[in-house]
C-alpha cells in the first residue's frame, strides 16, 4: 500500500523538517497550477518520471517553468540512451501516485526497491523554499531545499543535484 499524505507528514516530523501544507483544488499539469504560484509564495515544481532503453528509471524535478531538453538530459543523468516518460502503471507500481500527483514525496513509496535515480535540477535547488504535492494534487507542502535533500536521504535515495535544466546549464557556462 502507498503510503498516505498523513503517513508522509509524519514521516517528515519524526526526521523534524519542518513543512506546511495548503489545500487547494486538484491541479493536473504545470499550466493549470499558474494561479497557485501567486497565492503559495516558494518555488514550483514540475516532475518527470522517465525511463531509458534498458529500463531505468528516474524522477528529475525542477522549477515549473524550466526548460528541459529531454533529447539532452540523458547524457546528464547517466541514462542508457534516449529517455521516454515512464507509464502511468509503472508510476503507480514504483511510485505510489497517479500522473499529475508526481512528487519527490513519492519517494516516501520507493524505500525498499529503491529503483528510481533522483535528480533536483541544481537552479531549483536555489530556492528556499519548494512546493510539492504530498502525495495527492489536491495539496501543496512546502519544504526546504534542505530539508528534501535530508527526506530523499532518509528514502535511501542519494539524490543528484545537476544542471538539468537550460537556466541551469547557463548558469553554469557563465561561471
Amino acid at each position: 500500500m502507498p503510503a498516505s499524505r498523513s503517513q508522509l507528514i509524519s514521516f517528515l516530523e519524526d526526521l523534524n523538517i519542518p513543512v506546511s501544507t495548503i489545500d487547494h483544488e486538484p491541479v493536473f499539469t504545470v499550466a493549470e497550477s499558474a494561479d497557485l504560484h501567486d497565492r503559495i509564495s516558494g518555488g514550483h515544481t514540475k516532475n518527470l518520471f522517465l525511463k531509458d532503453k534498458k529500463g531505468n528509471l528516474f524522477l528529475v524535478v525542477a522549477l515549473h517553468d524550466a526548460t528541459i531538453d529531454l533529447k539532452k538530459i540523458s547524457s546528464i543523468i547517466g541514462a542508457s540512451g534516449r529517455v521516454s516518460f515512464g507509464k502511468a502503471d509503472l508510476l503507480e507500481e514504483v511510485l505510489g501516485v497517479t500522473p499529475g500527483s508526481v512528487t519527490p514525496f513519492s519517494l516516501i513509496n520507493d524505500r525498499g526497491a529503491q529503483r528510481v535515480s533522483v535528480v533536483f535540477d541544481a537552479d531549483m535547488m536555489e530556492q528556499e523554499v519548494l512546493n510539492f504535492h504530498p502525495l495527492l494534487n489536491n495539496a501543496s507542502t512546502a519544504i526546504s531545499a534542505e530539508g528534501l535533500m535530508v527526506f530523499a536521504k532518509a528514502c535511501g535515495h542519494d539524490a543528484k543535484v545537476l544542471a538539468v535544466s537550460a537556466e541551469a546549464q547557463k548558469v553554469t557556462e557563465d561561471l
